[in-house]
């Protein structure tokens, strides 16, 4: 056999046991006393009263003497539970003998080790988590019901209070220097907001708040998210993918004018003027298309503030079907919805034209419109090739387009009018194949 002896264990001897022999060896060798002085002094009864006073306060001494340390690891143990409750782990206990308590000690020093194990992995958890939280650069603040800060990090010092602790201070107070601030918050729910610089420069933030309860208590989580960097970037990238649409359209339309005048040019000096005519309709046909490209570019950039008024849905309908062909599907409301028919017809022609440019059938092209609590959804549906994840993810973004010469500017404009109503646009693919665009607006 290799490696080193285990070590030797002491013979178990349960704890009943060992009192039990205690008692009986007590209680002969009471008997053996009682039997010795009835020898000697001829009388039973005298013998076993002498036998059992002299005896009594030895067995309470003995009895007392053995349980002794088992009270006093009872007491050990009651002192390191109380510890427990205090959440103080540091405390061990030893016992020699094998017995119950040897396996309560053995038990009880497991639960310590265990729960010694279990602090320190959760403070070097609480120790790394605080350090991700005072070191990113969302700042974020925690308040009490009381509206008193008690927890800010790095970020959020530096932003709001000149890189000094806030804990314990009211909202309300740190507000007073940040009105941006108060009024996004005023204004409830997640928002941009802007804030002024010396240089009459904005630094824009975006705010997201959170309600949660802790300790039973309930709290609101405040993140402050630095975005003029990334905005700034965006703007970058958006013009240059601006120029190079307006650039790609102009060539395209330029050049063929270019190519056609030239054409005409040398059929006039030739005096040949029969092609005339095709060449001066060419250039027209491109000199229609720029100018619907540029018109639409300035209606995207122009949009006017939505003109609310009533208007009842059936008429509505009916208007649309003189521009594009689809099915309505189930009843009207009957009540009008309040909107600019202008707006709310052009953004609706969009996708009504979108869905039949994307192969689907034209009696597969429906519009629903339904009122739900305070709002009205208008769902235009088809059964063309629909999207994937990357295009639904990037539809509704200006210049965005997957049609070759596209200005990606079609669905853009569904969203600012939809949004500009107070509502919001929302797109997904079809169980079964097609493409559903939602364009909800308030009732």
């Amino acid at each position: 056999m290799s490696g080193e002896a285990a070590p030797r264990r002491a013979r178990r001897l349960p704890l009943a046991i060992r009192h039990s022999l205690i008692t009986l060896g007590l209680v002969l060798t009471a008997i053996a006393f009682a039997l010795a002085l009835d020898r000697r002094l001829g009388d039973a009864r005298l013998a076993g009263g002498i036998a059992t006073l002299l005896m009594v306060p030895l067995v309470l001494y003995a009895v007392r003497a053995g349980f002794a340390p088992v009270l006093a690891m009872l007491r050990a143990l009651a002192g390191t539970v109380t510890g427990y409750r205090d959440r103080d782990f540091s405390f061990s206990l030893s016992w020699k003998r094998n017995d119950e308590v040897g396996d309560l000690v053995s038990a009880h020093n497991e639960l310590g080790t265990a729960l010694r194990e279990e602090r320190q992995g959760l403070v070097q958890r609480e120790l790394l988590l605080d350090t991700m939280l005072q070191n990113t650069p969302v700042a974020m603040l925690l308040c009490d019901p009381r509206g008193r800060i008690v927890y800010a990090n790095i970020a959020a010092r530096k932003l709001l209070n000149g890189g000094r602790r806030m804990e314990g201070r009211s909202l309300d107070a740190l507000l007073e220097s940040v009105p941006a601030l108060r009024e996004a918050l005023e204004r409830g729910g997640d928002g941009l907001f802007a804030v002024s610089r010396e240089d009459d420069e904005d630094d824009v933030y975006h705010l997201a708040r959170r309600r949660f309860t802790l300790n039973g208590r309930p709290h609101e989580l405040f993140l402050l998210r630095y975005l003029t960097a990334e905005l700034r970037r965006q703007e970058v990238r958006t013009w240059k993918k601006v120029i190079r649409v307006i650039s790609h359209e102009l060539n395209n339309s330029l050049g063929p004018i270019g190519s056609l005048a030239h054409s005409g040019a040398e059929l006039l000096r030739r005096g040949e003027h029969g092609r005339l005519e095709e060449i001066f309709a060419g250039i027209e046909e491109r000199t229609r298309h720029l100018d619907g490209f540029i018109r639409g570019y300035a209606s995207f950039a122009k949009l006017p503030a939505p003109r609310v008024e009533d208007v009842g849905w059936p008429g509505f309908i009916e208007r649309l079907r003189k521009h594009a062909e689809f099915r309505v599907d189930e009843p009207l409301p009957d009540v009008p919805g309040r909107f600019d028919p202008a707006q709310l017809a052009q953004a609706l022609l969009n996708l009504l034209r979108n869905s039949h440019e994307s192969g689907s059938s034209p009696e597969d092209v429906r519009l629903r419109v339904r009122r739900l609590a305070g709002k009205v959804s208008i769902d235009v549906c088809d059964r063309g090739s629909g999207m994937s994840e990357g295009v639904l993810s990037s539809a509704l973004l200006p210049f965005y387009s997957t049609k070759r010469g596209g200005t990606g500017l079609g669905l853009a404009l569904v969203r600012e009018i939809a949004e500009a109503h107070g509502g919001r646009v929302a797109l997904a693919n079809r169980d079964g194949g097609g493409l559903v665009v939602t364009v909800v607006i308030p009732e």
